[in-house]
């Protein structure tokens, strides 16, 4: 079926340009004028019933035959990604017995008078056809509309026929063309509904129930979205009134699918990938994205793709096939679809020959100019295509064919007499301006086949490519990339936020995308669950395992990570910016379809455990571990983050699963920093987007309940020193002015030269570290002092942080340690901020709550503006020594 879609896509592709308003330029003076056969030729009949259905009618009685065609918007490019391949099952089940027909019923009807039936899928429509003798023509019309209007889908029908066509999928695989094509799909067309294939996936093949089908029909089936194509030897009159009675009285109950063409993706390559198996041959496929069948460059690439590698006598087959002997077959077409385009070259050769095929062809492609192409290969080209339109004319279906998807794609019949004219009137110099548009190194996905023990290397051949073509995505993203702080802040689809923060000092990218939920997210029982859930999310994708996935992005310098927090979920990535195109794919997996592998959560479970019982080794991380239980009654701050050990070991995939649902379906907050392609940027967030967010997944940030037991004492035993936490509450960010005081007042306290330090251990010497810390979410904070010190010393040190609130509260800070204070933030936060991850972090994890991407900085420009006494009023306010929280950790 593949190679049957294929030919299909081949023959739409010859009518490119159909609709546009340019004037008709004169035919070519040295070649047979093809539109004076399509003018001479009798116009078929196309009319519209109420209903919205068109209805071709073309007469033809050269043989006693008639074709019925009834074609469909509703293919695998109308799917959402857990439709993959419903479009596809549907055509099975359409043979399994309709409404008022049993199964097999109409196969032996059809049979029986001496015609054929069948069905085929493609990206952008599903075709029911059938041919039987002209006496039976009401036959073929009573055929088509049980197919497409009354299809019984039976459940019971439909679990054998979905393994059916999972053993199609299996044998599709064994066909190198087939799984070559698959491969490049998703390289080619990113973020598209073109990226998957057409007979879908198993898992969603598996999944597909009776109701799955029937709301499908029920979408897309409608008068409105149908051409019926009636040809051969009939009479027009008859047919009209026998397709109005019978297909007159459907209704539509969805309005159409509005269809729009894709915008190019990204030139972010080359791209290579390479599939061992057991194969005797190498299997080559390259792909450039090209323009949607509409677009006004499709007839010059379709010229393009025939002049180049369009049969025996074109320059590539003849350089690498018949001269140097290093391939067994070498092709190129360009492929138009109804919103996406793509310029496929194909190759078969011997393993060893790959090395040299490999680099002289790059050589070929970096020295092309239209110029090289002689007169007669391109006078050739156009005339070879010409004459395939044509040679379908030949059978009564493929006259059908080819007048079915003038009417079903272009809108009308003049299409073919428009489409002619325009391949007349191609020449060297578009076909020049053609290649140096998208026949372009950084536009180049490719995937190989390879016989097993091979040693063929991706990264090699990217490197050649970079190596014999040069790169020119450079100069690309410097022109589309906006300017260095031209920060913008893009809406995506349910509510998600894009923000763009170029910096092009260096080819790197940080990419931060944080949601609100975390440990939000979770109930009682289920703490910990959220850092399980980011330690096991990047550990496995539908075709990479986890250590495939730390060597890819190991070869490529990137790295990325999830984490989870209090009251968000985060994903972090960083990666030079030219391998884009190769780690932007890979992170959209791993967050879309994470394969949650079984070996990976028990390996997770086990960083967990053992983090878990490291942290509650250490005195200090103890004290952190359990401060927020210590502080809190309820919501995700009083939870123990990592949980208990108990708890992790218990927990399962679904589980796991069931959170990663739940918590990537709320909008996100992506923010992307350094050098990068705005637009693939764009398209890549847009996605992420449309496929994890739901609508009505809101959260709410919440105002816990503190503890009323103030004083906490644990105890590790043959331990050294004794560690004090005194704990203030204070308001969370959301009071801009009191965060501003508390951000001075805390850098006012720590450092080595801040009070708590001087007095405490510079004139004290009770402690090695004494500082002050300041902890916000949205609704609540606190102030910690801590203090490191010999147990004995534990009363002296609580009594000099009394001192410390004391001092605060009677008398204003001199000036110079205000000053001192406001230089430290200022120091300090671009100090934070040098690094492209520390800046993509901090406008999605502050925009994502709600807040300023810039409120840290506003928090210190407001901070400059406080005055001593200031400070004195703050401190009054919430440096209160009685309501205090004391944690403290003994040997």
């Amino acid at each position: 079926m593949y190679r049957t879609i294929l030919l299909l896509g081949l023959l739409l592709m010859t009518s490119a340009c159909a609709g546009k308003t340019q004037p008709i330029s004169t035919p070519a003076q040295n070649g047979f004028d093809f539109t004076q056969a399509v003018s001479q030729a009798e116009a078929p009949m196309v009319t519209r019933l109420e209903n919205g259905l068109t209805v071709l009618v073309k007469e033809d009685d050269r043989f006693p035959l008639t074709t019925v065609r009834l074609y469909v918007h509703a293919g695998s490019a109308y799917e959402r990604p857990d439709q993959a391949g419903i479009s596809h099952l549907l055509e099975h089940m359409v043979f399994k017995g309709s409404a008022n027909r049993a199964p097999g019923e109409t196969a032996r009807m059809i049979e029986s008078v001496g015609g054929s039936l069948n069905a085929g899928t493609s990206w952008d429509y599903t075709v029911y056809y059938v041919e039987v003798p002209d006496q039976e023509w009401k036959l073929g019309l009573e055929t088509v509309r049980e197919m497409a209007f009354h299809a019984n889908i039976d459940p019971n029908e439909l679990e054998p026929e979905k393994e059916v066509v999972l053993a199609e999928l299996e044998r599709g695989e064994d066909a190198p063309g087939s799984k070559l094509f698959k491969a490049l799909q998703s390289m080619v067309w990113p973020g598209t509904s073109y990226e998957w294939p057409i007979i879908g996936y198993r898992d969603t093949v598996s999944s597909f129930t009776a109701e799955d089908i029937k709301e499908y029909i029920a979408q897309l089936y409608q008068p409105q979205s149908m051409l019926l194509v009636v040809t051969g030897k009939v009479d027009t009159e008859q047919v009209l009134d026998e397709v109005s009675r019978a297909f007159g009285e459907y209704k539509n109950t969805q309005s159409v699918p509005e269809v729009t063409a894709a915008p190019l993706p990204a030139p972010n390559g080359p791209q290579i990938q390479v599939v061992p198996g057991k194969w005797n041959k190498v299997y080559l496929g390259l792909g450039f994205p090209i323009p949607d069948l509409g677009s006004a460059q499709a007839t010059g690439l379709e010229v393009l793709g025939q002049a180049l590698g369009g049969g025996d006598t074109s320059p590539l087959y003849r350089t690498f096939k018949y001269q140097k002997r290093l391939v067994d077959d070498i092709s190129t077409y360009a492929l138009t679809l109804d919103r996406v385009g793509m310029f496929y070259i194909s190759a078969t050769l011997d393993a060893e020959n790959l090395d040299e095929f490999w680099t002289e062809l790059l050589d070929y492609f970096a020295e092309l100019d239209a110029s090289a192409l002689t007169d007669r290969e391109l006078e050739r080209a156009k005339l070879n295509l010409a004459d395939s339109l044509f040679l379908t004319k030949e059978t009564l279906s493929g006259l059908a064919s080819k007048l079915g998807a003038f009417q079903f794609f272009y809108g009308g019949q003049n299409a073919e007499a428009y489409y002619l004219h325009e391949l007349a009137r191609v020449d060297r110099a578009e076909l020049g301006e053609l290649m140096a548009e998208y026949l372009r190194p950084e536009r180049l996905s490719g995937a190989l086949l390879t016989p097993e023990g091979t040693e063929i290397n991706a990264r090699a051949m990217t490197n050649a490519v970079n190596a014999h073509w040069p790169r020119q995505i450079e100069q690309q993203a410097a022109e589309d990339a906006p300017k260095q702080g031209n920060v913008r802040e893009i809406a995506l689809p349910g509510g998600s936020t894009l923000v763009l923060l170029p910096d092009h000092t260096l080819p790197y990218t940080a990419l931060s995308l944080y949601w609100p939920g975390g440990d939000g997210s979770l109930d009682p029982t289920e703490q910990g669950l959220a850092t399980l859930t980011a330690k096991a999310l990047t550990r496995g994708t539908p075709d990479m395992t986890a250590t495939q996935i730390e060597d890819y992005l190991s070869d490529r310098a990137a790295s990325a990570a999830a984490m989870a927090g209090r009251d968000t979920f985060a994903f972090n990535a960083k990666y030079p910016a030219w391998f884009a195109g190769d780690v932007l794919p890979v992170f959209e997996k791993m967050l879309t379809a994470p394969t949650w592998p079984l070996k990976e959560i028990d390996r997770a479970k086990q960083d967990q455990v053992a983090s878990i019982k490291l942290r509650e080794d250490k005195p200090l991380a103890t004290a952190f571990r359990h401060i927020f239980p210590f502080l809190f009654q309820d919501g995700p701050y009083a939870f123990l983050h990592a949980g208990e050990v108990e708890q992790v070991d218990a927990f399962s995939p679904a589980q796991i699963e069931r959170f990663w649902e739940r918590q990537s379906q709320m909008p996100f907050v992506m923010a992307v920093c350094g050098t990068f392609d705005a637009k693939g940027i764009e398209a890549f967030a847009s996605r992420l987007a449309t496929e994890l967010t739901r609508p009505g997944n809101e959260y709410t940030y919440v105002r816990p309940a503190w503890n009323t037991e103030k004083v906490s004492e644990m105890h590790l035993p043959d331990r050294n020193q004794a560690h004090l936490l005194t704990i203030f509450p204070v308001p969370g960010t959301e009071n801009l002015e009191a965060s501003a005081g508390l951000t001075l007042l805390r850098a006012a306290l720590s450092g080595q030269s801040g009070l708590l330090f001087r007095d405490l251990r510079d004139k004290e010497g009770l402690g090695y570290t004494v500082t002050a810390l300041l902890w916000q979410a949205p609704k609540t904070g606190f102030m910690a002092f801590y203090i490191g010190t010999e147990p004995e010393k534990l009363q002296q040190a609580e009594e000099g942080f009394e001192r410390t609130v004391r001092m605060l509260h009677d008398a204003p800070l001199p000036n110079d340690e205000l000053e001192r204070a406001k230089n430290v933030l200022t120091g300090e936060y671009y100090q934070d901020h040098q690094t492209l991850l520390s800046r993509s972090r901090q406008a999605a994890n502050l925009l994502v709550q709600g807040l300023d991407r810039d409120m840290e900085k506003e928090l210190i420009d407001l901070a400059q503006t406080l005055k001593p006494s200031d400070l004195r009023e703050l401190a009054r306010k919430y440096l209160l020594w009685d309501e205090a929280y004391n944690l403290t950790v003994k040997p």
